[in-house]
Parts: C-alpha cells; sequence; structure tokens
C-alpha cells in the first residue's frame, strides 16, 4: 500500500493521465477525480498528501472546492497546486502573489510540474494567522498575555518573509527558464 497519495481533480482524462505519468515513480498512489464535488469528497475521504486541481470543472468548480479546502484548519496544510489554461481567470478570484498554493498554467512540462509541487509543499508549510475569539480582558488577563502579543507580532514578521522568499524564488524560478529559452532560442539561431 502507498503511504503517499496525490489526489489529481481534472475534467479532462488526458490530463489526468498526463500529471500521473509526468510524477515521478515513487511509494504514492494516484487518485483521481473527474469533477469538483468528487473530488471534495476524496479529499475529506482519503485525505491526499497533495492536490492538484484545475480550476475549471462541472458540479462545482475548483473556485468553489479551493474555497472549502481554505475554510477547513485541517485541510489547509494539504499542498495545492492550481491548474489552469488561463491564469487571469485564477487571478481574477484570488489575487497573486498566491501565498498557500502553487499555480502552474496549462499546458505544462514534467519540469515545471515537479517545480509547482515542490512550491506547493513549501507554501502549505507557511503559518496562517487564524482568527481569534473575541474575550473580556481582566487586569491580570492583560498582564499574561502581554509577552505572547510580543511574540505574534515577530511570528507575523516572520510570515511576511517567508511569503517574500517564496514570492522572490518564484520570480527567480521564472527568470531561470526564461533565461534557459533566451540560450536554446541563441543556439538554434547560431546553428
Amino acid at each position: 500500500m502507498a503511504s503517499h497519495k496525490i489526489l489529481v481533480i481534472d475534467d479532462s482524462r488526458v490530463i489526468r493521465m498526463r500529471v500521473r505519468d509526468m510524477l515521478p515513480k515513487g511509494n504514492f498512489e494516484v487518485l483521481e477525480a473527474k469533477d469538483g464535488v468528487e473530488g471534495l469528497n476524496l479529499i475529506r475521504q482519503e485525505r491526499p498528501n497533495l492536490i492538484m486541481l484545475d480550476f475549471l470543472l462541472p458540479r462545482m468548480s475548483g473556485w468553489e472546492v479551493f474555497q472549502q479546502i481554505q475554510n477547513q484548519s485541517d485541510l489547509q496544510s494539504i499542498p495545492l497546486v492550481v491548474m489552469s489554461g488561463r491564469r487571469e481567470e485564477v487571478t481574477e478570484k484570488i489575487p497573486e502573489p498566491f501565498e498557500f498554493f502553487e499555480f502552474i498554467e496549462k499546458p505544462f512540462e514534467q519540469k515545471e510540474l515537479i517545480e509547482a509541487i515542490k512550491a506547493s509543499m513549501a507554501k502549505a508549510k507557511l503559518p496562517r494567522v487564524q482568527a481569534a475569539a473575541p474575550t473580556v480582558a481582566t487586569p491580570a488577563a492583560t498582564t499574561a498575555n502581554a509577552a505572547p502579543a510580543e511574540s505574534g507580532a515577530s511570528a507575523a514578521e516572520i510570515q511576511a518573509l517567508n511569503e517574500k522568499v517564496a514570492k522572490m524564488q518564484a520570480e527567480i524560478d521564472g527568470l531561470k527558464k526564461q533565461l534557459t529559452q533566451i540560450v536554446t532560442f541563441i543556439k538554434q539561431k547560431l546553428k
């Protein structure tokens, strides 16, 4: 039995098979869902180690599945790669930079897929600020809570720095890709 599960949610059988074929062979099981409802059910039942989510799906859109994942703290920690052929459809609903998930534009190559998976795993580990329930402060409680408030501020600063690092890494990866394309183009012209 595989110890890791990867869930691919896409209405295109071709894309699901392509992703399955691009994944490195190893100790994991690839689960497939053809629509948002089936995908969300599999997320809840199987608790995959990675979710690859198409943004445009029948029955329940990828956007709706994304919202369900983000609204449940136990699902937020699962690395998520959002896939779409049109980045603007994703950015219309979720503004960039994408903090807690990775985006990959279709069609994609194996190297891009692997990089997106690695980035999604790093982003899934970023701390999230949870809305705290309001409390009534007493003088004793105020004194006792002073130290955690200071560490909370530094945690927020660390999170902000981690987000900047993740954004910069994504930009660096994009620049590397462009540089490789330019070098390849120049080599072709020199032949």
